[in-house]
């Protein structure tokens, strides 16, 4: 029988901690099932939201995920155990101190199929490497990005909060609302 989505995060979890991905003074709070912030305006997403989002991802082993605004790291560490040394995944973040210390927390977790990329002054997500599987944007757009949409391939997923509201979006465009979530705002260069 397979294992179910939740399950396998819950896995994930428990092999990537929180902690590592915090600034020193936010450590004690590593438990805490709320946002905390890691610097520059940005917060460590609230793990209940970060498992819920990851849930309705369904990150399969070798698949080719995109992971939009990777903070510290946390997301894109879970996303690769997610996706296991057969698949990859590229966190993307514009924040210049944020992507030095988010490849620091990565690569202290030895998955070296994932990588953290700076964003490209412009460029929303990664379309050179284009088409994802899955796409995870961790802060809030206005509408949901053409941009993103073509980076998915025609059987892909991508999770995304848009006006307050956490979606399930395919690549025809169409979407499932997953109920209200508050994030940080997504700069789209559109």
């Amino acid at each position: 029988m397979p294992v179910s989505s939740s399950a396998r995060v819950r896995s994930a979890f428990a092999a990537t901690g929180r902690t590592r991905f915090l600034p020193a003074d936010q450590v004690a709070y590593a438990a805490a099932d709320r946002p905390l912030p890691i610097g520059h305006g940005q917060t460590n997403s609230q793990p209940r939201t970060v498992a819920d989002m990851l849930t309705a991802l369904d990150v399969r082993p070798g698949q080719r995920v995109l992971d939009v605004g990777s903070g510290s790291g946390w997301t894109t560490a879970l996303l690769a155990w997610l996706v296991g040394p057969q698949g990859s995944v590229l966190g993307v973040e514009r924040v210049p101190e944020l992507v030095i210390q988010g490849r620091a927390n990565l690569a202290s977790l030895e998955r070296p199929w994932a990588r953290i990329e700076a964003a490209r002054e412009g460029v929303l997500g990664w379309p050179q490497d284009a088409a994802y599987d899955r796409i995870l944007v961790s802060a809030e757009a206005r509408r949901i990005p053409p941009a993103l949409l073509e980076q998915l391939a025609s059987d892909g997923l991508m999770v995304i909060p848009v006006h307050g509201h956490l979606l399930s979006v395919f690549a025809d465009g169409t979407s499932r609302d997953l109920g209200r979530y508050i994030f940080v705002p997504l700069i789209d260069p559109e």
